[in-house]
């Protein structure tokens, strides 16, 4: 009781102490992160030559191209836009420094140019109608942040400013780039230059001394020769920063007494009763006494299958691999399995047989309607319409054929076949759409009907058919094998043990006595968003990149498709130069040739090509017509110095010795062939300056975006 009360006479001292506790936890977290106290890199993607791309804007442009590229991933989302960024900080610190602008006149141009085949802005005559343009921009930004329908995007008064802003820099690009071009054109003297390098050739007699004569066993490279190799070829060997791991993968995969017990289930359908979860019993015919026109209900609604009934018959290439052959030659009305096929238990029956031609000739007419795959903009009929007008057109074509063509020309929208008059020449089941196919395919030559596909509605006239065989309708009830809760709980307890005994033991060793496959992954880098074996784990890369990890750290993380991976970091390198062990690979063979050089040309006596022939027991060769725009030499390859000094010859002089790609050399000029100078050389210089031009956009980008100033803060946030 004593020290209750003492507390209780003490208690706003105490309160005092805890809040300046508190207060000063809160300081150190803020001043540890002190971007966020005085608006620093904590809202800024990244900065291009000064100029911050921020955190919000950049994440909505994200969001939006998200919506216009459903396919891709959030990250592939994100580079997509970064780059779109970085283009335009870099593209906009030119056009400040050129005074580059696009006034409100240009920019009405501007818009016309890129809207004016919108309906929305057209009028009655299908003209562009400026007032519809601003009465439309009027009423995105009266009804903000809300979206409007243009053409096939929704978008909002914030994506038509960034639109406009788009074409402007556009706009200002092809300007800037027009003047880049029209400044790379070649002249008359580079032209010469360009035709003497062609077409001046030298004929060689030579001797090459292989590097390939001296083992590397014999060359001794040491850890300094590849330090200074690096410091020689700085830029060759820069590297971002980058982290290895290794790694365990636990798959949720169905072990065998899954895949059992899953193939004992099926007994329920082959003898006709079924246990429901609720453990009430429903009976139901077995699979076998099912009719035909049932199947399709008891397929997919009674039995489950998670694979639809199929009404179509087939031939036997279309049937599973591995029970192809049973299946073709069953009895109708018998039933196979259950059996494996493709991750699924199957249950089979066959339904029918019958005779289909091989291959079918037919033409159509296809009507499509509004929703049908590719169907152009101006298509306005519903699919009642479109339907009523097919019905017509086939009453027609059965009344008279030869209309046929005409209205092919007329109506249809297959541009494929329209300059065949709508035919498809013979060809196999396989290559049309289902109902298309099983029309031509299950009726007469000369039948005439209307079928209906995603594209529309196709009057298809069936003209011929080429041979016959064996067809063969199956239902299949077909369950996924998928792991049960017990195998999901036992793999999940092997991972965990897994990763608490890596707490007192080495990875590998570890991994080894549980019978574990270590599987390593090099040089990943901070925005990397797939892991080989793993896919799509950018969880993985933010770990390993984190400050607080740590080579020898390990976690676990929840893969894709199900399952767990541990994962181990095993190093950690840092932007800058190549590390000698990794530069190795690379360096090793440069190098390497360097010392060869050396010990070949202490070797060699003698001052001719015979002498050196004689002195390295090597044979002579000979090149013809070699020039220096593509210094190759026969028998040797590319030899651009060895040529070089070959042109510095007269006719009749001996080089030193050379050291080469592949090897050392010795040349001797047998010939020396100049090429005859022309009248004109301006067609020469108008193909190199279509060359330069062609190429002018993307190197100038290239060197702009490598001398610009850019700080990427990407990985803070993605």
């Amino acid at each position: 009781m004593a020290v209750l009360n003492k507390i209780r006479q003490r208690s706003l001292f105490l309160i005092f102490i805890i809040a300046m506790a508190l207060f000063a936890f809160v300081l150190t977290d803020l001043f540890r992160n002190s971007d966020a106290l005085f608006g620093g890199s904590q809202d800024v993607v990244a900065t291009v030559n000064g100029k911050n791309i921020n955190r919000i804007d950049f994440m909505n442009r994200v969001e939006n191209m998200q919506r216009q590229l459903p396919n891709s991933t959030s990250t592939q989302t994100m580079n997509r836009v970064y780059d779109q960024e970085v283009r335009r900080a870099i593209m906009n610190t030119q056009f400040n420094e050129l005074g580059l602008t696009v006034e409100q006149d240009q920019m009405k141009d501007l818009l016309k140019q890129n809207f004016s085949a919108y309906p929305e802005f057209q009028n009655e005559a299908g003209l562009f109608d400026e007032n519809k343009l601003t009465e439309f921009i009027a009423n995105l930004k009266a009804i903000y942040p809300e979206r409007a329908l243009l053409g096939n995007f929704q978008l909002n008064y914030d994506d038509w400013v960034n639109n406009e802003n788009s074409i402007a820099i556009g706009a200002k690009e092809r300007t800037y780039f027009n003047m880049i071009q029209a400044s790379v054109n070649a002249t008359l003297n580079e032209a010469e230059v360009d035709y003497l390098l062609e077409n001046s050739t030298r004929d060689l007699r030579y001797v090459q001394i292989p590097y390939s004569t001296i083992a590397d066993s014999l060359v001794e490279v040491s850890k300094a020769d590849i330090k200074a190799y690096i410091n020689e070829n700085k830029k060759k060997f820069e590297v971002e920063a980058s982290r290895d791991i290794v790694y365990v993968e636990f798959k949720e995969a169905p072990s065998l007494k899954d895949e059992e017990d899953l193939k004992a289930s099926f007994n329920a359908f082959i003898d006709g009763k079924v246990v429901f979860e609720n453990g009430q019993n429903d009976t139901i015919k077995a699979f076998a006494q099912v009719k035909a026109q049932n199947l399709e209900d008891y397929v997919n609604f009674r039995a489950g299958s998670d694979e639809n009934y199929n009404d179509s018959f087939v031939k036997k290439s279309a049937l599973p691999a591995v029970a192809a052959d049973t299946l073709f030659n069953l009895n109708v009305g018998a039933v196979y399995g259950p059996y494996k096929d493709n991750g699924m238990m199957k249950l089979t029956k066959l339904v029918a047989e019958t005779t289909v031609p091989d291959s079918a000739k037919v033409r159509h007419i296809l009507i499509p309607h509004v929703g049908t795959n590719r169907a152009a903009a101006d298509v306005t009929r519903t699919e009642a319409q479109a339907k009523q007008l097919a019905d017509s057109v086939a009453a027609v074509v059965r009344a008279n054929p030869s209309k046929f063509p005409e209205l092919v020309t007329a109506l249809s929208s297959d541009v494929a076949s329209v300059p065949n008059g709508g035919v498809y020449d013979f060809h196999p089941s396989t290559q049309m759409v289902k109902p298309f196919s099983d029309f031509e395919f299950q009726n007469k030559v000369g039948d005439i009907g209307v079928v209906k596909t995603q594209f529309g509605f196709h009057v298809i006239e069936i003209l011929d058919q080429k041979g016959s065989s064996k067809a063969v309708k199956v239902a299949t009830i077909a369950r996924k094998i998928e792991p049960s809760t017990e195998t999901i709980d036992n793999i999940f307890t092997e991972a965990s043990k897994f990763e608490i005994a890596l707490g007192k033991g080495d990875f590998q060793d570890v991994a080894k006595e549980r019978n574990l496959e270590v599987k390593p992954v090099n040089g990943i880098k901070i925005l990397d968003e797939n892991i080989p074996g793993l896919n799509s784990q950018r969880p993985i890369v933010r770990w390993a990149f984190e400050d607080g990890t740590k080579v020898g750290d390990y976690k676990r993380f929840t893969v894709p498709g199900g399952g767990y991976a541990v994962v181990q970091l095993v190093k950690s390198s840092k932007k800058g130069l190549m590390d000698p062990e990794n530069a190795s690979a690379t360096a090793l063979t440069e190098i390497r040739n360097k010392k060869k050089a050396e010990m070949i040309r202490a070797k060699i006596t003698g001052t001719t090509i015979d002498e050196v022939s004689k002195n390295q027991n090597r044979p002579t060769g000979t090149a013809a017509a070699v020039n220096m725009k593509n210094p190759t030499i026969s028998g040797a390859g590319l030899e651009p110095k060895v040529v070089g000094v070959a042109f510095s010859l007269n006719e009749g002089e001996t080089s030193g010795l050379i050291d080469g790609n592949r090897g050392v050399f010795m040349v001797t000029v047998t010939k020396v062939e100049d090429a005859t100078k022309l009248d004109n050389y301006q067609a020469i210089a108008n193909r190199l300056s279509t060359t330069r031009t062609s190429s002018a956009q993307t190197k100038v980008y290239n060197a702009l975006k490598e001398t610009a100033d850019i700080e990427d803060n990407r990985a803070r946030f993605y």
